[in-house]
């Protein structure tokens, strides 16, 4: 084959797209439809409709050239982007090769640290805890949840705050600070980085990492943050525990909370909430109370977003409350134990 593509290299995403779907046939297009959204299902569909004719030639380039990216995916998530690239290096030459990783991590949108994301947790606690914690803020924010959390509960106690600060100020970082600090913790990826600015870090980032820490941990950086910081310490405060995670409550701690808030908050919060919440607490009231409570949801009418998202920070606060109070305890992450 004179080139790995051929008339593929001209085409559009979406042409191509349409005519792996035609050579693919109907059974296995409408399995890949389903994970799919709907604008792409529109676009690839009219595409579809507009190709009246597709050569032998036409289907054989474009499957050629899936082959070659699914099979480049297969690499990256086997050893690596520098595995991927000997591979493809041996098996097509170093330019092709360089032509297919360079369009996959694209469209892949390979995360930066992603060689740190497959790390030991505790063996990468150890690797960066003596770095500046700008820097161990940067790792953090592209880590998974889960393992952002076990590092943040290993770090010093006076060093924790810092770095939950620094991952909730984050916002864009330029890919070639991103690269610098791959270089000096790994030099690995830092040639293959896409480069478009990425998003990461923010208050969303920390809140998730701090759902998971033990309540120690929480509560030291927390309180450390409204010394320093009051205003991100109560936003942080707001997003950390949200009326749908109600179902994270045991019953005798949400009888508790169902106590003390009031019942047109409860009402209001209830209104546009998912089916698991209400299920979680009509079972926790009598049936008499959980009958009226139907009743006042059924013939409240239209209500405005708004309201309802104070009223459920009403009952979030009644419960926030309750938890400083030891009176519940909220299930977090691998650090805490339940109290019965």
């Amino acid at each position: 084959m004179a080139d790995m593509y051929g008339e593929s290299k001209s085409m559009t995403a979406h042409e191509k797209a349409a005519i792996l779907f035609i050579a693919l046939g109907g059974e296995y297009a409408a399995k890949l439809f389903e994970h799919m959204d709907d604008d792409e299902i529109e676009s690839i569909t009219l595409e579809i409709a507009n190709n009246k004719q597709v050569t032998a030639e036409q289907k054989a380039d474009v499957i050629s050239e899936f082959y070659q990216m699914a099979m480049a995916r297969d690499y990256i998530s086997t050893g690596g982007l520098e595995y991927a690239q000997s591979v493809l290096e041996k098996a097509l030459g170093s330019d092709k090769a360089m032509d297919i990783l360079n369009r996959l991590t694209t469209s892949l949108q390979v995360r930066p640290f992603d060689f740190l994301r497959k790390t030991d947790p505790s063996q990468l606690l150890n690797f960066i805890q003596n770095e500046h914690p700008q820097t161990i803020a940067l790792v953090m924010a592209y880590l998974e949840p889960d393992q952002a959390a076990i590092i943040m509960s290993g770090l010093p106690q006076d060093s924790q705050a810092d770095v939950a600060k620094r991952i909730a100020m984050m916002d864009r970082t330029s890919p070639d600070v991103i690269r610098e600090v791959e270089r000096v913790l790994e030099r690995k990826l830092s040639s293959m980085m896409t480069q478009d600015f990425t998003t990461a870090g923010g208050v969303q980032a920390v809140v998730e990492v701090l759902n998971r820490v033990d309540r120690t941990t929480e509560k030291a950086i927390v309180e450390s943050l409204e010394v320093d910081n009051p205003e991100l310490a109560e936003e942080i405060k707001k997003l950390m525990f949200v009326f749908e995670d109600i179902v994270m409550l045991d019953d005798r701690s949400l009888q508790m909370v169902l106590r003390d808030v009031d019942t047109k908050d409860l009402s209001l919060a209830m209104k546009a909430t998912q089916p698991e919440v209400s299920e979680k607490i009509f079972k926790n009231m009598s049936k008499r109370a959980a009958d009226m409570l139907r009743e006042e949801i059924e013939y409240m009418g239209p209500v405005k977003i708004r309201d309802v998202e104070e009223a459920q920070m009403k009952v979030v606060g009644v419960i926030r409350v309750l938890e400083e109070k030891g009176e519940i305890v909220i299930s977090r992450g691998q650090g805490d134990e339940m109290i019965v």
